[in-house]
């Protein structure tokens, strides 16, 4: 009983001179933060952030594809899933957006060169379809010289709030509603068909 008091304290005694850094090594990740590299459980002390937001994303994919028994390895396609990453990198952070209010709502038109002009269809042509399919709003996307532009609209055109929230949100607010994104990418990586996409 002596040796084992004896041991416990020389334990302690150790943690407590490793100081604030030796503690810390002991102590679980916060719930908070995810698993990244597919791994169970990362080494102490080690980043939990990929440091490159297409990279987390994808390795927040390979993981649940992983972790499902059901995943079909031989349909898998994470290249599809990098090129749509590229596509919204281009959209979100290279594209030209000019807003102009109309009745009932803001008609904004998106475009870019090359490259740009390619993620611009592919991703908000198929985006404008999810935001019609909301009650709150119609929205549609017609091709023009470089680009899309992009329309939304209250579905009451006396809804002065939700025509207020349509021309606040902007192209980049509205962009983000809807919880179809984190779905897609999953459907994407899988290999299955995603009426709509491109990719």
């Amino acid at each position: 009983m002596r040796q084992r008091l004896f041991a416990i304290c020389a334990i302690v005694l150790a943690a407590a001179l490793a100081g604030p850094a030796g503690l810390a090594q002991t102590q679980p990740a916060p719930p908070h933060q995810p698993a990244v590299h597919g791994t169970a459980g990362m080494a102490a002390g080690a980043p939990a952030l990929p440091g490159q937001d297409a990279f987390g994303a994808i390795a927040e994919v390979v993981a649940l594809l992983e972790a499902d028994p059901r995943t079909d390895w031989g349909k898998v396609d994470l290249e599809r899933l990098r090129q749509h990453l590229i596509d919204m990198n281009e959209v979100v952070l290279r594209s030209q957006v000019k807003a102009s209010p109309v009745s009932g709502g803001l008609a904004m038109d998106v475009t870019g060169p090359g490259r740009v002009e390619r993620a611009i269809r592919a991703m908000v042509v198929p985006h404008a379809a999810e935001l019609d399919r909301m009650a709150e709003w119609t929205a549609r996307a017609d091709a023009i010289a470089g680009g899309v532009r992009l329309t939304v609209t209250a579905r009451r055109p006396d809804d002065a709030r939700t025509v207020a929230r349509i021309r606040g949100l902007g192209f980049i607010g509205l962009l983000v509603q809807g919880a179809h994104h984190g779905p897609h990418h999953l459907t994407m990586a899988r290999g299955d068909a995603l009426p709509g996409h491109h990719h």
